[in-house]
């Protein structure tokens, strides 16, 4: 995981590892979607576990492979579309930590907001 860390925002970098801001959002892309993945099955099943017998729960699973990867894929390739120079020039940093910060929010906030959807959806059923 170390890989992932922006070393350039704390002014050092490990000795001969070249700056690739692509690299680096495919990295954080990655482990934000296996970190999406487990709080999502973790949280979901914390709903099923309550036996109101909902396919609810379920379709909030196939929200995963029908937006979310496609949603990181595209995020991924608009950095994929940097030349060798631009992926080493440390002037996309303010914008490589804008989107870093968006994969984080999705990927640790959009389980809880989906299950808590659900979870109101029920109550109301």
């Amino acid at each position: 995981m170390d890989k992932a860390l922006d070393y350039s925002a704390r002014g050092a970098r490990p000795a001969g590892r070249k700056l690739d801001w692509r690299r680096r959002i495919s990295n954080h892309v990655a482990w934000g979607l296996l970190i999406y993945t487990g709080l999502h099955i973790f949280v979901t099943m914390g709903v099923l576990k309550t036996g109101q017998g909902s396919i609810l729960p379920y379709f909030s699973l196939v929200v995963l492979v029908g937006a979310i990867i496609p949603a990181c894929r595209w995020l991924e390739k608009r950095w994929e579309g940097l030349t060798d120079e631009q992926a080493a020039d440390p002037a996309y940093a303010a914008r490589f930590r804008k989107h870093v910060i968006l994969v984080w929010i999705a990927a640790i906030g959009l389980p809880c907001a989906i299950t808590a959807g659900f979870k109101g959806l029920l109550a109301i059923m």
